[in-house]
C-alpha cells in the first residue's frame, strides 16, 4: 500500500490499521509493530503513545481506550529515518512530504469519500470529514517553503477525534 492509498483509507474510513475510536491499548499492541514512548498523565487520567509518525491518546477505564490517533506528516520532513524506519515495521513507505493534491487525487479513486467541510485555520486550511471523524491539516502559506519543514499545500497531519455527544 502506497502512502497516499493509506492516508485515503485513513480518511474514508476513520480507521488507522484497523483501529477506531474505543479501540483497546492491546490491540493497538498488535496492529502497530513499532518503538514507541508512552507518556501517562501525572494521575493516570491519560495516556499518550507517540511511535513517531503516528500518535495515540487513550482514555483510562478497565482498559486504557483510543481517545484520538493522529498521522503527524509533517515530522518526516526534518527526519528521513523515521520514514524508512516506518517503511520497515508497518510496510508502508511515506515520502519526506505529501501533497494534499496527491491525497485529494487517491480520494478521487476511492469509493465512499466523505464530504469535506474547510475552514482557515490561520496558515492551515483544515479539512473535516464529519462521517468517518478525520480533520486533515494542509500547510496554507505561499511563503512556505519545503526544507527541514512541509511547504505550501503539503499535508501537516491528520486526526481522528471522537464525535460530540450531547446528553
Amino acid at each position: 500500500m502506497t502512502s497516499v492509498e493509506f492516508l485515503a483509507s485513513f480518511i474514508t474510513t476513520g480507521e488507522l490499521q484497523g483501529l477506531r475510536i474505543g479501540s483497546t491499548l492491546d490491540e493497538v499492541d498488535r496492529a502497530f509493530r513499532h518503538p514507541f514512548v508512552d507518556v501517562v498523565g501525572d494521575e493516570g487520567e491519560w495516556l499518550r503513545r507517540d511511535y513517531g509518525l503516528v500518535e495515540f491518546a487513550f482514555n483510562p477505564g478497565p482498559e486504557w481506550v483510543m481517545a484520538t490517533a493522529s498521522v503527524q506528516l509533517h515530522r518526516l520532513a526534518s527526519d528521513d529515518g523515521l520514514a524508512r524506519a516506518w517503511a520497515q515495521s508497518m510496510g508502508v513507505e511515506f515520502p519526506l512530504y505529501t501533497s494534499w493534491e496527491e491525497v485529494r487525487d487517491a480520494l478521487s479513486r476511492t469509493g465512499g469519500v466523505p464530504e469535506l467541510k474547510v475552514t482557515d485555520q490561520g496558515g492551515f486550511l483544515q479539512y473535516r470529514a464529519a462521517s468517518s471523524n478525520v480533520s486533515i491539516l494542509v500547510v496554507d502559506g505561499e511563503d512556505e517553503e519545503r526544507g527541514y519543514r512541509v511547504g505550501n499545500g503539503d499535508v501537516w497531519s491528520l486526526e481522528l477525534w471522537a464525535p460530540f455527544r450531547a446528553s
